[in-house]
């Protein structure tokens, strides 16, 4: 996840078995993730042993999040933020609220097609998470 610095900078620690979590052990572990990268207390591991990185710029109002790819990781996923958009549903035209994901990715390490299908699916059903 990257995480901005308040002096200013970027860094992108890893969270290890974020897959494995329950989504509150998940929030939990972000925020001391967060915390501990803001006050300079990571551990080695968490800095070099990153997969994959997930920033979100939509809390900051940008629409879209069009990343680089933080070495030695794979792939970035940017998340901006939600907007209101016209958008068609079984044929009826309705404003719907809408993300932009984009993925910035090793295409040799990952099929980044594959992942977005299934982020869009959990997107679109929570209850999955």
């Amino acid at each position: 996840m990257a995480v901005s610095l308040r002096g200013g900078g970027l860094v992108a620690p890893a969270l290890h078995h974020a897959d494995t979590l329950a989504l509150p052990q998940l929030m939990m572990a972000l925020k001391d993730l967060v915390t501990r990268a803001r006050t300079g207390r990571l551990r080695g591991s968490e800095v070099s042993d990153a997969t994959i990185t997930v920033t979100n710029l939509g809390d900051q109002g940008m629409e879209a999040v069009f990343g680089v790819i933080y070495p030695p990781q794979v792939a970035l996923v940017g998340f901006g933020r939600v907007v209101d958009r016209p958008c068609a549903v079984s044929g009826m035209l309705g404003v719907r609220p809408v993300v932009a994901a984009t993925l910035s990715a090793d295409h040799r390490a990952t099929d980044g097609a594959r992942y977005l299908t299934a982020v869009a699916r959990l997107l679109q059903n929570p209850e999955q998470l």
